[in-house]
């Protein structure tokens, strides 16, 4: 260690030392760099022209189903038959342990009827009976695990990549890195659940530090994207003068400020709004749906909340034909209290599913059977997600099951994956991943593969940090490919 604290030793190192990054930043610059990082050339004035994936590309466009408050696993989709042998009893190892609420009780069994399904033979509950129809289209990841066993972080990071705040949503970078195949739509639509949003709310579609073009649009078929229409004052002649006469003005202001791109994303979001009051109007007016589709969805059922959720699964397969980039489709709400309007069955998960299953069921159901039979499904991915699972256990002192990001499920759908295959174990309760374990990062890196994009040099230099959706993290699941 001498040589470091005499004067000539110290300086020389510090130059070299200095040199080398030097030399390095220029290297990546001129991506002479392996891993150099692949920004997509973006005009701030027009930020949604399509833009060249990384390399071949098995998907176009993203469909996210987000159960929101942690739909259980061990009562849809991971079948345990020693669960159900256990029943009633402690679970091996479990003493003393203590999950997000509280100390757990015993194992309970699904609360629901587990039966083989499909050519595949997949047991899926009887909870969800008509997604479990759809089985031999689905490709399910056992083994997925998260970083949080709270929902606000954990939602987070199934969203974003991150558990903090602050960070761009998935389909904020896939805009961001393909743009939109149809320019007068919004690129990413948020679709928020009939009864709200989820826990994290817009967070779930912003865009952060991204250019602010590409956070998404939320509107559902309740609720319209606000102030489209013209006023019945104004005539279409003094509307598109106005219209050209602003244009003008954004034009030479933006030439006396070069480079900002919240004002160009300002700009371009004002000339889409004018784009969009006939498109988005159009899109969202469901009456010209066919009797046999609004019964395929539910669309008309006495349930309010199942027909509103239905008729935003028809506005996602609509927002889909149009060429829209990415969909994210919530179910469940956060606003109206713990487990009241989501998946977060606490107190007693044997009711509250029974009320939140059949809103989910039919609609998600017939949506993916819609998006097949259109010829969708084939360049169309879909990922039926949620922020973590739930125990095997019933928490002490109540009937419904607690947070449990140790191991869960979730599955894809369509371009690039495999039909009716599973991958990944949780061990026999369902508790743990134990085998092929998965993280979210992996799952992000997985959907960027299949729209053709590098998960790990997809960046955007933010703040002196090359950042990306998957962090430093994530390996694509080439098991489920297909």
């Amino acid at each position: 260690m001498n040589h470091l604290l005499n004067r000539r030793g110290f300086l020389s190192r510090t130059l070299s030392g200095l040199s080398s990054i030097a030399f390095a930043h220029l290297l990546t610059q001129d991506r002479l760099l392996a891993d150099s990082p692949l920004r997509p050339p973006i005009d701030p004035a027009n930020p949604y022209a399509p833009r060249p994936p990384h390399k071949e590309a098995k998907a176009k466009r993203v469909l996210v189903i987000f159960c929101s408050g942690a739909l259980s696993h061990v009562d849809t989709f991971d079948y345990k038959p020693e669960l159900i042998k256990r029943h009633d009893t402690p679970m091996p190892g479990s003493e003393g342990l203590v999950t997000f609420q509280g100390a757990n009780g015993n194992l309970v069994k699904p609360i629901a009827e587990f039966k083989p399904r499909g050519q595949s033979g997949k047991m899926v509950s009887d909870l969800l009976p008509n997604l479990a129809e759809m089985a031999d289209e689905m490709c399910f990841i056992h083994s997925m695990t998260g970083k949080s066993n709270t929902h606000g972080p954990a939602e987070s990071q199934m969203g974003t990549g991150f558990t903090l705040d602050g960070f761009p949503s998935m389909g904020s970078w896939v805009t961001y890195a393909l743009g939109s195949e149809n320019q007068n739509l919004p690129a990413f639509v948020a679709i928020p659940d009939p009864r709200g949003v989820p826990q994290n709310g817009p967070r779930h579609w912003s865009s952060a530090f991204l250019p602010a073009s590409f956070q998404g649009t939320a509107f559902s078929a309740q609720r319209a994207i606000p102030n489209l229409a013209r006023p019945a004052e104004i005539t279409p002649e003094a509307d598109r003068a106005t219209r050209d006469y602003l244009r003008r003005l954004n034009d030479q202001h933006l030439e006396k400020n070069p480079g900002d791109s919240d004002l160009s994303a300002r700009i371009s979001s004002y000339e889409l709004a004018a784009r969009m009051q006939l498109n988005a109007a159009e899109l969202s007016d469901l009456s010209g749906e066919s009797a046999a589709t609004r019964a395929l969805y539910g669309a008309d059922d006495s349930n309010v909340n199942k027909a509103g959720f239905a008729k935003n699964c028809i506005l996602a397969r609509r927002l889909l034909e149009k060429g829209v980039r990415f969909v994210q489709l919530f179910n469940g709400s956060y606003a109206m209290g713990e487990g009241v309007g989501n998946w977060d069955g606490h107190k007693s998960i044997v009711s509250q599913y029974g009320v939140h299953a059949p809103i989910l069921d039919q609609p998600a159901a017939a949506l993916l059977k819609d998006l097949k039979a259109r010829g969708l499904l084939k360049d169309t991915l879909v990922a039926f997600v949620t922020e973590f699972g739930r125990m095997p256990t019933f928490q002490k002192g109540a009937n419904g099951r607690d947070h449990n990001p140790k191991g869960f499920t979730i599955w894809l759908a369509g371009a690039g994956v495999k039909r009716g295959y599973s991958h990944g174990e949780t061990d026999d309760f369902g508790h743990m991943a134990v085998k092929d374990v998965t993280t979210i990062y992996d799952l992000h890196a997985t959907m960027l593969h299949l729209l053709g994009l590098d998960h790990e040099r997809l960046s955007f230099y933010n703040n002196g940090v090359e950042r990306r959706l998957t962090d430093v993290h994530g390996h694509v699941i080439k098991p489920i490919l297909a």
